[in-house]
């Protein structure tokens, strides 16, 4: 499941075009993104470690997924194919809200993204995609925030932007 491409955004979320990937990352461009939360009936997020062979963000802790979705596809349909591709997961996923973030990377690369966060309910594990996640856990939120607040450098960006957001509205 290849995702060679982005969809260029306007801050209204308005389709501009699209460009390779690596490009609109290089160029720090505007791009639409998604982000998954996944939470167990315990109350428990699901939490994942990125593979080491990520263009960025390798073997950083952030949300259960995150990807982009493609021209003409939709937002939610692309998220759940994306969430079942990387953790073998099915579940139904609700938009909540979206951000826009901008923050320089490692390999001199820029997030530039109008992220939009959707979540989604299970008890299923998961199965990983290894070239995708080399780690993953179920956390409770409070000792989540507390570890995002101890070791802010192990966790992605836009994970610790939008899990405060978050939270306060679920």
């Amino acid at each position: 499941m290849k995702r060679n491409k982005v969809i260029l955004v306007d801050e209204q979320d308005h389709v501009l075009g699209e460009m390779d990937k690596m490009e609109a990352h290089e160029k720090g461009i505007l791009h639409r993104a998604f982000s998954i939360f996944i939470f167990n009936s315990k109350g428990q997020m699901l939490i994942h470690q990125r593979a080491n062979e990520k263009y960025h963000g390798g073997g950083l802790w952030t949300n259960a997924c995150c990807s982009h979705p493609q021209l003409d596809e939709d937002i939610k349909e692309s998220a759940e194919q994306r969430l079942q591709f990387e953790m073998g997961l099915q579940c139904d996923l609700k938009r909540v809200f979206a951000f826009i973030y901008h923050t320089p990377v490692e390999n001199e690369l820029i997030e530039h993204e109008y992220d939009h966060v959707l979540v989604g309910y299970t008890d299923q594990q998961p199965v990983p995609n290894t070239n995708e996640v080399q780690a993953f856990k179920w956390i409770d939120k409070l000792e989540l925030l507390q570890k995002i607040n101890d070791q802010p450098d192990i966790f992605t960006y836009w994970f610790r932007m939008a899990l405060p957001q978050l939270i306060g509205q679920i």
